[in-house]
């Protein structure tokens, strides 16, 4: 490795050197530890006594080779602090760590393991023109084995594999045919994944992590991770991952204070934590960016995921998030420099922002004066469009331009539609509970929601449950509710979610977001209805949603669409199949030379392709 360029923050494959490495005559452990008096390693291979590791290349770094010490074996690193104190901290380059509440690293190698992806990865684009339809999930808490008990109510005192029987969970390579073929069946085309960086609460759900290279062994082991995201791109499902740049976790087995001193932090506590608790990364330091960029180029290269979801931006961009505060160039000018290396090292691979300030150009190129990212999630429209929709139908007249909004900024970046896992927590309600009115009057609401976000312009997302109509909000710790499935409201709603999602990705009219000559409003003023009309245009043909948000019948709905088209209903959210009430086969509607009446049920929308008609054209 170049220590300058470390030094400098110009790597991004400090892994490589850094962190155990196996190899024929042993395992080869170097970290970085610039404070410290001296560092040792201790593991199963010496039991657990001091193994003195030697200064090298400039005194700051830290090796030995142990021949003893083997593939899954566990570690730490012993680091005395000048005082002579001393905490043994988990690898901050380790490739693998034991579950939980065991805190060691774990020998892991990273060869043996032979991707077959080849093919996929010649033709893996970033999406710009193309759809993508994200399925986001928390590997826990998706599908669940039955728990196997043990005879030990002592944590402390289980193995790992008896920890994760007894949770349930599936591991990275049995979980891997099951969501790939649901994702498939369902019409997603990308699965994005909850941070899978090393954590030790479940109720972090991976957002305060302690081991930025170490796949939660909650679920398995490096091999078996490849082994996922193989499988899921032999399926043509492109495989996204949660990345945190932001802060870690307090835990001073971890990066906390690592050498003895604040190595990875600020110096001073106003500065150092956050709103979450965690502790910042001082991004101004050389050696933090080389270790912030090593990592997030290593989910990109050593398991080849498709892209990284990167979280809470908007804490780089303004100092703790506070706008007042201004802005945070340094740690700006990082970004911006780790996502050109990214894209120069990965450029079909999809970098996309969390980002909820309206802080401009995210989306833009870096040499255009932008951060380099190539989405945005669209947290403004999220937020308006659940607003609208939790309001009683008599206020949507006055709140009808929030859902035009969006379309007055949404070119000002390239955004992402969220409905995401924060949307569905902590006394927030899921999204179909969120509807307004009793339990039968939500699922109308819902189907006509989602119809209005696949017209939208913009990629999509949406959290696991969503696509049940899901009542519950998720909980980690437990299975998706899959016995709702048994009730019609439930099982049609998810019926009608795939049928939706399947029109999404055919049809090349809802896919070209950022061109602006391909959305436009056919209505946008029927304030007192409560009707709009998107219709989104392409060569091959445009795709028009007519959707009536209002509890009341609309008879005589009249909308243009111009002379010389063909006409075909795709898709009506009031079908008797999605247990609507209008029997399959009669939706109403009439086609006349340059128009389409129809009459139109509270809370519904429809789906139309119009092809242009030679013979009409005449």
């Amino acid at each position: 490795m170049d220590i300058y360029g470390f030094y400098k923050g110009e790597i991004f494959d400090a892994y490589e050197y850094l962190g155990a490495h196996v190899s024929n005559s042993g395992t080869v452990f170097r970290t970085y530890a610039p404070n410290a008096s001296k560092v040792a390693v201790v593991g199963d291979f010496n039991s657990w006594q001091d193994q003195p590791m030697s200064p090298v290349a400039d005194g700051n770094f830290y090796e030995i080779i142990i021949p003893e010490a083997k593939e899954g074996m566990r570690y730490k690193y012993r680091i005395y602090d000048r005082k002579g104190n001393f905490i043994d901290h988990c690898d901050p380059y380790g490739f693998g760590m034991e579950v939980r509440p065991g805190t060691c690293s774990v020998i892991r190698s990273l060869n043996g393991f032979r991707f077959s992806d080849s093919d996929w990865l010649s033709k893996r684009t970033d999406c710009r023109d193309k759809p993508m339809n994200i399925y986001e999930v928390h590997l826990g808490s998706w599908r669940r084995k039955a728990p196997v008990p043990t005879e030990s109510d002592d944590i402390s005192t289980l193995t790992s594999d008896e920890i994760t029987a007894q949770e349930g969970w599936y591991n990275y390579a049995e979980i891997a045919e099951q969501i790939a073929d649901y994702a498939l069946e369902y019409g997603y085309n990308f699965i994005e994944l909850m941070p899978l960086s090393e954590h030790p609460c479940d109720e972090s759900w991976g957002y305060q992590s302690t081991g930025f290279f170490s796949p939660t062994s909650r679920y398995g082991t490096p091999r078996q991770l490849m082994e996922f995201v193989d499988i899921c791109h032999k399926k043509g499902i492109g495989v996204i991952v949660d990345f945190v740049p932001v802060h870690f976790a307090v835990d001073h087995y971890a990066l906390t204070e690592y050498d003895g001193t604040r190595l990875y932090e600020f110096p001073d506590d106003e500065a150092t934590y956050n709103e979450w608790g965690s502790r910042n990364f001082m991004h101004s330091k050389g050696e933090v960016r080389s270790f912030i960029q090593s990592a997030a180029n290593y989910w990109l290269s050593i398991y080849h995921f498709d892209g990284l979801r990167m979280d809470a931006i908007r804490n780089m961009i303004y100092w703790n998030g506070q706008e007042y505060r201004g802005e945070n160039r340094i740690a700006i000018e990082f970004l911006k420099s780790m996502n050109c290396g990214l894209k120069a090292r990965h450029p079909s691979a999809i970098i996309s922002a969390e980002d909820s300030s309206s802080y401009p150009k995210v989306t833009a190129p870096v040499f255009d004066g932008g951060l380099g990212f190539d989405y945005k999630w669209d947290l403004g429209w999220m937020h308006d469009t659940l607003e609208y929709f939790q309001s009683a139908p008599m206020y949507r007249t006055r709140d009808y331009h929030k859902l035009t909004f969006s379309m007055l900024y949404f070119y000002n970046e390239k955004f992402i539609l969220p409905f995401s896992h924060d949307e569905v927590v902590h006394g927030k309600a899921t999204i179909a509970q969120k509807m307004n009115g009793q339990y039968p009057e939500k699922f109308p609401q819902a189907r006509a929601l989602y119809m209005y976000m696949i017209a939208h312009p913009g990629k999509k997302l949406n959290f696991m449950g969503n696509e049940l109509a899901q009542l519950r909000e998720w909980d980690e710790k437990r299975e998706q509710d899959w016995d709702m499935l048994k009730y019609p409201l439930h099982d049609s709603f998810r019926e009608y979610v795939k049928a939706l999602n399947h029109i999404y990705l055919k049809y090349n009219a809802l896919h070209y977001d950022y061109d602006p000559t391909n959305f436009m409003w056919e209505d946008c003023n029927s304030t007192d209805r409560c009707i709009y009309a998107i219709r989104r245009k392409s060569a091959d043909g445009d795709i028009l949603a007519v959707l009536n948000f209002s509890d009341w019948y609309q008879s005589d709905y009249s909308v243009s669409i111009g002379k010389g088209f063909d006409v075909r209903l795709l898709l009506d959210s009031d079908n008797q199949l999605y247990s609507g009430t209008t029997p399959d086969g009669s939706t109403e509607f009439s086609v006349y030379d340059d128009h389409i009446d129809m009459n139109i049920p509270p809370f519904s929308g429809r789906l139309f392709l119009l092809k242009r008609s030679p013979e009409k054209a005449k």
